[in-house]
């Protein structure tokens, strides 16, 4: 699969771990930055990251901050794209299961990279349920389109 990654200095660290993590499972990773730990304003990275997944660039999309708050936040305004904010292995089963979420936010201060690594792993290889959690989906796109 190929993942865009993006990240402000709050995520840094994490970024180069998920991405040598990325790849040792066998991704092709799109490193958008930031690409070092110097202050920078996390739109510039995350809007881009998540852009690449609307284009087609990327299947999905992961961002990386200190809570993982803004980076959420920030991927959403890009038009198709569900970015769920997960902390645990159950937030990131569900935002695949019932969601289809297409883009991960991870914040660097809220859980260990041991966690970080383990909640992507299951986002990776949870399939979304279709289902009635599809028409709930297509609500979503439809007021989007709308808006």
């Amino acid at each position: 699969m190929k993942i865009s990654i993006g990240s402000d200095h709050a995520g840094f660290q994490y970024k180069e771990r998920i991405v040598a993590y990325l790849k040792e499972l066998g991704h092709q990773v799109i490193d958008v930055g930031t690409h070092n730990s110097d202050s920078t304003d996390y739109p510039l990275y995350i809007i881009p990251a998540a852009e690449a997944v609307i284009k087609g660039e990327a299947e999905r999309g992961i961002v990386v901050g200190g809570s993982g708050n803004g980076e959420a936040m920030a991927a959403n305004k890009v038009k198709g794209i569900r970015c769920a904010l997960c902390w645990n292995d159950e937030t990131a089963e569900y935002s695949r299961l019932h969601n289809n979420s297409n883009v991960l936010s991870i914040g660097q201060r809220m859980v260990s990279i041991e966690i970080a690594l383990r909640i992507i792993r299951i986002w990776l290889e949870t399939p979304f349920a279709g289902g009635r959690h599809q028409r709930r989906i297509d609500e979503i796109d439809r007021y989007e389109m709308r808006s």
